[in-house]
């Protein structure tokens, strides 16, 4: 798990492009997309073929087997008439539009930034989305015929990504439970609580386990365990246990809603709750909050915010992204670039729907090949282009959208450590980021060791110094 590629510790890991520049190549690998593999499956077995996930196709980045250049193979064809000279001539002068061996195509990240492997690609990095031919020149990829540049691009295309581990209702882990829900019921029966029982039995189930502990608890146990721990903890390590016991889709489905209850916006949750997720998660956290809560998510957030972002929230929660298995188009994301730059740069006044409908609307890897081509055309990073266009809540959640798909372990180690600058813990954040940091296991390592090439410092002995007591505990159990 190397950082060599990453800028000194202290330096800003954003913005500056190339990397020795501080441009953020990743430099550790990126978390599989869920499913996982089954309980029980063997070690490096292939994920089961089920509705919703596709065997691996042509690689990122590489063109498909039938676009070899055709120069190679001519030292074995037959001689050939004139008319078939004149057809192969036209193939070999079409084929040599591929660049040369080891030179990568556009949008490849370069400099060792590798993108995180999402759900497989189709058809090889930058070959034309079916039906596009004849499509308008610079017409976004699945945008009608006709539609004027910038318009939403419709319904995503391509195989929709799975939901994370802990988005699909009902799911739990196989196995028997009953030992950990004895010793959590014994941890709260009688006189006392003994809280490290509790932090030892909940803190390292992933979000299978968990679903699965607590329908244990009820059926063996005949209690709701939620309720139990409600009763018998309080303060953050209370907070702190009840969002473990909820699972990921349930907490989130709270902190949305939570987010916007009651006097002023908490902003940064929202932000942490909606923005960057998958179409799949994003339609799961809404499904949830109106059976919850029997109202829309869009509805209460737009009610809650300021005119200008409220609009932006609206385009996120539409949850209608570009799949991660759709194809960049290299065409369309030079007129995503152009776009970003002419609704900012120079103008009196920004136009925020133009630059909110292609953040919204992008998948991770085209936001990628956006950050890296809108650096390539104007020589300054997109970061540092909308931190200089934009302020406030604007400003947070647009960077907030680069990052998760530039680098989403250093933006987490970038906002745990905003929990703990300055004068005192922000306890409720912290415990919010981090029960969220800890559900993927992957991402987790990947954010400690973010954390520790961008401050130079132990992301655990960090937090243990900021908390103390049974929460202090819990907090670094989640960590380990």
């Amino acid at each position: 798990m190397s950082y060599q590629q990453y800028p000194p510790p202290n330096q800003p890991p954003y913005g500056a492009y190339p990397p020795q520049q501080g441009h953020p190549p990743q430099g550790y690998p990126q978390q599989p997309p869920y499913p996982q593999q089954p309980y029980g499956a063997p070690p490096g077995a292939p994920p089961p073929h089920q509705q919703g996930h596709y065997p691996p196709q042509q690689g990122y980045g590489q063109p498909p087997p039938h676009s070899l250049r055709m120069d190679r193979v001519t030292t074995v064809l037959p001689p050939l008439n004139p008319q078939q000279a004149i057809t192969l001539h036209h193939r070999s002068h079409r084929t040599d539009k591929l660049p040369p061996p080891g030179q990568q195509p556009y949008g490849q990240p370069q400099h060792g930034y590798a993108p995180p492997p999402g759900p497989p690609r189709g058809p090889g990095y930058g070959a034309p989305p079916p039906g596009a031919f004849g499509a308008p020149h610079g017409a976004p990829q699945g945008a009608p015929h006709g539609a004027p540049h910038g318009a939403p691009y419709g319904a995503p295309m391509g195989p929709p990504a799975m939901p994370s581990l802990g988005y699909t209702p009902g799911q739990t882990a196989p196995g028997d439970f009953r030992q950990q829900c004895d010793i959590l019921r014994k941890a709260m029966k009688g006189f006392g609580t003994d809280e490290k029982a509790l932090i030892s039995v909940l803190a390292p189930l992933d979000p299978l386990q968990m679903a699965a502990v607590r329908a244990t608890y009820t059926t063996h146990i005949g209690r709701d365990l939620y309720k139990d721990v409600k009763s018998e903890t309080g303060g953050y390590l209370e907070q702190g246990l009840l969002a473990v016991i909820e699972g990921p889709l349930a907490h989130d489905v709270v902190c949305a809603h939570e987010a916007i209850d009651g006097m002023g916006t908490k902003e940064w949750m929202l932000n942490d709750i909606v923005l960057g997720r998958s179409n799949a998660d994003l339609n799961a956290i809404k499904t949830g909050y109106e059976r919850k809560y029997r109202r829309k998510l869009s509805d209460d957030v737009a009610g809650d915010l300021s005119f200008k972002t409220a609009d932006l929230f609206k385009a996120v929660i539409r949850a209608d992204r570009r799949e991660e298995s759709v194809p960049i188009n290299p065409q369309a994301v030079e007129d995503e670039v152009r776009t970003l730059h002419g609704s900012t740069a120079g103008r009196m006044v920004n136009n925020i729907a133009e630059v909110s409908g292609i953040l919204a609307r992008s998948s991770d890897a085209e936001l990628r090949a956006i950050d890296q081509g809108f650096h390539r055309r104007y020589n300054v990073s997109l970061e540092k282009h909308l931190e200089k266009e934009f302020s406030g809540h604007m400003e947070d959640a647009f960077l907030h959208m680069l990052r998760t798909a530039t680098d989403p372990a250093m933006r987490d180690a970038i906002l745990l450590e905003e929990c703990m600058a300055g004068m005192g813990t922000k306890d409720e954040k912290l415990v919010v980021r981090l029960v969220r940091v800890h559900w993927n296991r992957n991402h987790k390592e990947r954010v400690k060791a973010a954390y520790r090439h961008r401050f130079g410092k132990n992301l655990i002995d960090r937090v243990r110094g900021e908390t103390s007591g049974d929460y202090g505990r819990l907090m670094v159990a989640l960590l380990e």
